[in-house]
């Protein structure tokens, strides 16, 4: 009996990771939002330059290093302190400083590895939540005057597994002592058979490389970390909200037909430009009557600390639907889209068992409840046959990664197979 106990003992130990690496973008403070903050700060030339530098690298133009080379020969001449103060009113994700705590309470070592942070800044990052290590890129300064020059391991390709590997060595630890959580493509290379690695709200790559995917607040992460059986997360009242306002776009085709596409577009627009000053204004702390209002009741916290792009992503998918295709094939597009989406997100919530292979963050069971629903609604514009076809090509689009956001891709591609055959 005691031998058995022994087992027990040593089977947990195995199971529980006593080292858990953190990327900080995306995971623990909101996702370009330094740069974004250091753009506004020093004008809006600088904010115009380094918004496209970042879009360079998000469609693979440019590389990490390249990318953040020309940011900080941008950034030449500004002060480092002004670099820390903006980094300083950042917020943290929620329950960043609780997560750490309990790793902490439970013997369990932290690391902080950034690409996109000088070290200073992460090392700062490190203290205020009670990481035990950070690393981030050097910085080049005359006077505590930015020279434009970066250089450290994590700007190169496997710099991150370099940074890693000496961590364990220094802790006596084997990757399969490690957890890794990360939320985009400069992670790869620490996402490894050996380690657990969980992808937090990850891009398309890392969900398909993720051992598990956890969307929402940081906390879902410790099951996974200690071992245990992950639990269920109930939509809250915001989440019900979100896919109400989300399911009301089968009606935009419904409007179109009565007062005409070009004023609808119009409209459209129009709510597009209000909603995007309203998201800048929040985040300077101001807020814009009955917009900024629905935000806060729709917005998950995570989004609440970020410029929440969902609903854009959302009202341009639509749009950009109805101006391609013809009727009926936009606005039965549009309706797939609008009451097929919002249901997998709802019945995947609630009774969400199956993940699917190369989408963890999406299950089984959502997807066919938004394939039922997606087939109601096509049917209201099409012949239940098409419509049929609709929601097939809608739910595959869903389960399978992508790198365009899924309220784009779905309704436009689902408009472009529906207008192909009808």
């Amino acid at each position: 009996m005691f031998a058995r106990s022994e087992e027990l003992v040593q089977m947990i130990e195995r199971r529980q990771k006593r080292l858990v690496v953190f990327d900080v973008e995306g995971v623990l403070i909101p996702k370009n939002r330094f740069f974004f903050e250091v753009g506004r700060k020093l004008g809006i030339p600088q904010l115009i330059k380094i918004l496209f530098i970042g879009f360079l690298y998000q469609i693979g133009a440019l590389t990490l290093k390249a990318a953040l080379k020309s940011m900080f020969l941008n950034l030449r001449d500004a002060n480092v302190s002004t670099l820390q103060q903006i980094a300083e009113k950042i917020p943290l994700m929620p329950y960043a400083k609780e997560l750490f705590d309990q790793l902490r309470a439970e013997g369990v070592k932290t690391a902080l590895i950034s690409s996109g942070l000088p070290d200073s800044i992460v090392k700062n990052l490190a203290d205020e939540v009670g990481a035990d290590q950070g690393y981030g890129f050097e910085v080049g300064l005359n006077n505590e005057t930015l020279t434009g020059e970066i250089w450290g391991d994590v700007t190169e390709a496997n710099g991150k597994f370099r940074i890693l590997s000496r961590t364990l060595e220094a802790e006596g630890l084997e990757l399969g002592d490690c957890a890794v959580v990360a939320d985009d493509r400069n992670n790869a290379s620490i996402f490894l058979p050996e380690t657990l690695n969980i992808g937090y709200n990850p891009d398309f790559l890392l969900r398909m490389k993720a051992d598990e995917v956890v969307t929402g607040t940081l906390p879902k992460i410790l099951p996974i970390i200690n071992g245990d059986q992950k639990k269920r997360h109930l939509p809250s009242r915001n989440d019900f909200f979100r896919e109400a306002i989300h399911a009301s776009g089968f009606a935009v085709p419904i409007i179109v037909g009565l007062i005409g596409l070009p004023i609808v577009a119009l409209l459209i627009s129009v709510v597009i430009a209000v909603y995007v000053i309203s998201e800048l204004l929040r985040l300077d702390g101001k807020n814009l009557p009955v917009v900024s209002a629905i935000t806060r009741r729709a917005a998950s916290q995570l989004e609440m600390n970020d410029f929440a792009a969902a609903p854009l992503y959302f009202a341009v998918g639509i749009l950009a639907t109805l101006l391609i295709f013809p009727a009926p094939a936009s606005g039965a597009a549009v309706g797939i889209f609008a009451f097929g989406d919002s249901a997998a997100s709802i019945f995947g919530g609630l009774v969400s068992r199956t993940p699917l292979p190369l989408n963890k963050s999406k299950t089984l069971e959502g997807s066919l409840a938004g394939f039922f629903f997606a087939f109601l609604a096509g049917s209201f514009y099409i012949s239940p046959l098409f419509a049929l076809i609709g929601a097939a090509v809608a739910m595959t689009i869903e389960w399978l990664p992508s790198p365009v956001n899924d309220n784009i891709l779905i309704p436009v591609f689902t408009g472009l197979v529906l207008w192909s055959i009808l």
